[in-house]
């Protein structure tokens, strides 16, 4: 079985975890479920500096059993979610609430601006245009108005600097972001921790392509620090030995020694694996499971896979799991990598670690500095001081005669 489909299923422990507002509205017998509410512009900003992030997490244990030659207590995880830099850990937000949000306010099933219009009807009784939106708002209302209003700020700034955001850009950052998570299906895995597809991370990421291309000028990444960095992280630019492989699992050795046979006087290997393994996981795949490292399988079947040269197939090899016929079909040697052949991974590491970090105060300042009106979170003072918000609107749109 894929060894990443395995990885797949299981629950990767994240240092940050995504910031989830559920709610459920109950109206007599109907209800209203709001998802999550999207994290603030400066955490999803993070996310590529995050990927960017040197992690060392052991694998967990109560590993799934449904592939066989996977080791329950020592095999390998996929990329997990590495923490920041400042702490808050990877973060990837949901946009459902938003996208509903969005569709009340903007492209409302209604025609008349009126608050008593029924937007659904229970047993007679109306479900009203004020009563949704009402209960939208209190599902996470001012966090979705917020980060509009986030995201119309830099949108601004980067008109101001002349700055687009293209398909190129949106591309660049997901293949990025593909790398530092150790491939798509890893990445997809991590975004499936939070409900997202890969599709809803682009979505979001022009957003966090304008912040960096309004930031990274203002970042200065000198050899020393790229010097010290690979110093403190040597080991995580180490490529292990691995090797790739397939196999065919049946119960006995005298089923894995027929194979043999018949794999000697010519049979196709991935033919065999479709047709005999009980491997349900690769068998379908002829028996493919990817490359993986020493510690990833099942002692057993570790020591025989890398005693193998390419194209070369085992015996019948005895684990707990039962008898496998092994054939090694590709391998990557050791290596260690130096400073000069990782300085352009560092230095982009660096930048986007320096970007995520100079966000949040960026965002603060600019938030400061912009001229905001927001009904949600201005009605309390609206109703504390009448006076002085009637001599506010009177400033900000006078009456014309």
């Amino acid at each position: 079985m894929d060894k990443k489909e395995f990885e797949g299923n299981e629950q990767p422990s994240n240092n940050g975890t995504p910031e989830e507002v559920t709610a459920s509205v109950n109206n007599n017998e109907g209800s209203l479920d709001a998802e999550a509410v999207p994290a603030p512009a400066e955490e999803v900003a993070a996310i590529e500096e995050a990927a960017h992030e040197p992690a060392d997490v052991p694998a967990q244990a109560g590993v799934s059993e449904t592939v066989p030659v996977m080791s329950k207590v020592g095999g390998g995880t996929p990329p997990s979610t590495p923490a920041s830099k400042g702490g808050k850990g990877w973060m990837i937000a949901s946009i459902v609430l938003a996208a509903a949000l969005i569709i009340v306010l903007i492209k409302p099933p209604f025609q008349k601006d009126d608050s008593s219009t029924a937007v659904a009807s229970v047993n007679g009784t109306d479900i009203t245009k004020a009563q949704l939106y009402d209960k939208l708002v209190e599902a996470g209302g001012e966090s979705t108005l917020q980060n509009l209003i986030t995201t119309t700020l830099v949108n601004q700034e980067a008109k101001k600097a002349n700055i687009t955001v293209t398909d190129e850009d949106i591309n660049t950052e997901i293949e990025d972001l593909k790398t530092q998570f150790g491939g798509e299906e890893a990445l997809n895995s991590a975004l499936a921790q939070s409900s997202m597809t890969l599709d809803d991370l682009k979505e979001q990421m022009p957003l966090q392509v304008e912040i960096r291309k309004l930031l990274e000028p203002q970042v200065k990444v000198t050899d020393e620090d790229i010097s010290t960095y690979y110093t403190e992280n040597k080991a995580t630019f180490n490529q292990e030995e691995e090797v790739r492989a397939s196999h065919i699992l049946v119960a006995t050795k005298e089923e894995a020694d027929a194979i043999v046979q018949q794999l000697k006087d010519g049979a196709d290997f991935a033919t065999l694996a479709k047709e005999k393994s009980s491997d349900t996981g690769s068998k379908d795949n002829g028996g493919d499971l990817d490359f993986f490292k020493k510690a990833d399988m099942v002692a057993e079947f570790s020591d025989a896979a890398f005693k193998l040269k390419v194209g070369e197939t085992s015996g019948a090899v005895k684990t707990e799991y039962g008898y496998h016929v092994i054939k090694v079909t590709d391998r990557k040697e050791a290596k260690e990598y130096t400073l000069e052949e990782k300085k352009d991974e560092i230095k982009k590491t660096l930048i986007s670690q320096k970007v995520s970090e100079m966000s949040s105060t960026w965002l603060q300042d600019l938030t400061a500095k912009a001229k905001i009106t927001n009904t949600l979170t201005d009605k309390a003072e609206a109703s504390a001081s009448p006076e002085a918000s009637a001599e506010a609107a009177a400033t900000e749109a006078p009456a014309t005669k």
